[in-house]
């Protein structure tokens, strides 16, 4: 049984890193895969928080790079529900970039992510309901009910 209602400050996750050279390509540029794993890790985390039991990705929607990360950066990614099913857990995450140098910030990337919960089992189990308080919330609550139909209906003409 799912447990009580949960807003979505209280999973929400900050996680920071600073770039090193070993993030990066010979251009200097951060690879797309290092950002990726830290916005799966971040997203998994507020998901994991939300619903107290272990999960695991099913849809990355996709995600855009819009501006490099180089070298030397601190990167900032944060972690919100934006809406949940009955086992289900969709997750927003920003990326921003700072120049710790000058203090100029960059958002760089954002992305959806949908997590299962799993019961001790491994089968899928329900979730605390989510509870919103902001318009933005509740807007944005609304925009991923559409994308989750979406997904529906993209894996049913697709035949899963």
């Amino acid at each position: 049984m799912a447990q009580q209602g949960k807003t979505v400050a209280q999973s929400r996750v900050v996680l920071s890193s600073v770039m090193g050279p070993q993030d990066t390509n010979i251009h200097g540029n951060v690879h797309g895969g290092v950002i990726m794993k830290l916005v799966d890790e971040v997203g998994a985390l507020a998901a994991v928080r939300h619903a107290r039991m272990p999960v695991v990705t099913i849809v990355i929607d996709s995600m855009t790079f819009l501006e490099p990360i180089r070298v030397g950066n601190l990167v900032t990614c944060t972690a919100e529900l934006t809406w949940v099913g009955r086992t289900s857990i969709e997750v927003r995450v920003e990326v921003v970039a700072e120049n710790p140098l000058t203090g100029t910030e960059t958002t760089t990337n954002s992305a959806y992510l949908v997590y299962v919960a799993l019961s001790p089992d491994g089968h899928p189990a329900p979730v605390p309901t989510l509870i919103y308080t902001t318009d933005e919330e509740r807007t944005r609550a609304a925009q991923a009910e559409a994308r989750q139909n979406h997904r529906k209906q993209r894996r049913s003409e697709e035949g899963a």
